[in-house]
C-alpha cells in the first residue's frame, strides 16, 4: 500500500487499534499554541541576553568573576535561543504541510461530492435517447431551412418568355425612337433677303487706296 493510501486509511504500526487520531484542526491548534509559547520564550531569552550583556559591561575589569559569569549565562541563553529558532522553523514547516494536507483533503472530499452529484444527474439520461433526440433536432432544423428557402424564393410568373427575343424587340424599339428623333431635326433655312451691299463711297475710297499703293510701289 502506498504512503498516501496509508494516510487516508488511517493505518500505522504505532497507533493503537480503536483509537482515533487528532483531527487536522486539533493538530493545527496545538502547533499554533506551541509556536506562541516558543515565541514568548524567545522574547524572554532575548531580554535575559541583553541584561547579562549589560551586567558584564558594568562589572568590566573591576569584578572579572561576575563579568565572566554574566557572559557565561549570556552564552547559554544564546544557545537556547538558537535551538528555539530551529524548533520554530520545524514547527512552521510542519504546520504549513498539515494545512496543505488538510486543504487537499477538503478539495478531494468536495470533488467526490461533485462526482456523486454528476453521477446522480446522469442516472436518468440514456445515451441512445440523447442520440435520437439530437437526430430529431437536426432533421427539424433541415426542414425549417428548406421551408425558409422555399418561402424566400420569388414566384416565377410570366418567366416562360424567351429573353433573347425580348432583347431583340427592345433594340428594335430603341432604333425606331432614334430614327424618329433624327427626322424631327430641322436644318436652318437660307435667308431670302440679300445682304446689304457696300456703299458706293466706300468702294471709291478702296479703289483710291489701291491706286495710291500702286504709285508708291512704282516710285520706289
Amino acid at each position: 500500500m502506498s504512503k498516501i493510501g496509508k494516510l487516508f486509511k488511517g493505518g500505522g504500526p504505532g497507533r493503537p487499534k480503536g483509537r482515533a487520531g487528532p483531527t487536522p484542526q486539533e493538530a493545527l491548534a496545538r502547533l499554533r499554541e506551541t509556536e506562541e509559547m516558543l515565541t514568548k520564550k524567545q522574547e524572554y531569552l532575548e531580554t535575559r541576553i541583553q541584561r547579562e550583556l549589560t551586567a558584564a559591561k558594568q562589572h568590566g575589569t573591576r569584578n572579572k568573576r561576575a563579568a565572566l559569569q554574566a557572559l557565561k549565562r549570556k552564552k547559554r541563553y544564546e544557545k537556547q535561543l538558537s535551538q528555539i529558532d530551529g524548533t520554530l522553523s520545524t514547527i512552521e514547516f510542519q504546520r504549513e504541510a498539515l494545512e496543505n494536507s488538510h486543504t487537499n483533503t477538503e478539495v478531494f472530499k468536495n470533488m467526490g461530492y461533485a462526482a456523486q452529484a454528476m453521477k446522480k444527474v446522469h442516472e436518468n439520461m440514456d445515451l441512445d435517447k440523447i442520440d435520437s433526440l439530437m437526430d430529431d433536432i437536426t432533421e427539424q432544423q433541415a426542414v425549417a431551412q428548406e421551408i425558409s428557402e422555399a418561402i424566400s424564393n420569388r414566384v416565377g410568373f410570366g418567366e416562360e418568355f424567351d429573353e433573347d427575343e425580348l432583347m431583340a424587340e427592345l433594340e428594335e424599339l430603341e432604333q425606331e425612337e432614334l430614327n424618329k428623333k433624327m427626322t424631327d431635326v430641322r436644318l436652318p433655312s437660307v435667308p431670302s433677303t440679300l445682304l446689304p451691299s457696300r456703299p458706293a463711297s466706300s468702294r471709291k475710297k478702296v479703289e483710291d487706296e489701291d491706286d495710291m499703293k500702286q504709285l508708291a510701289a512704282w516710285a520706289s
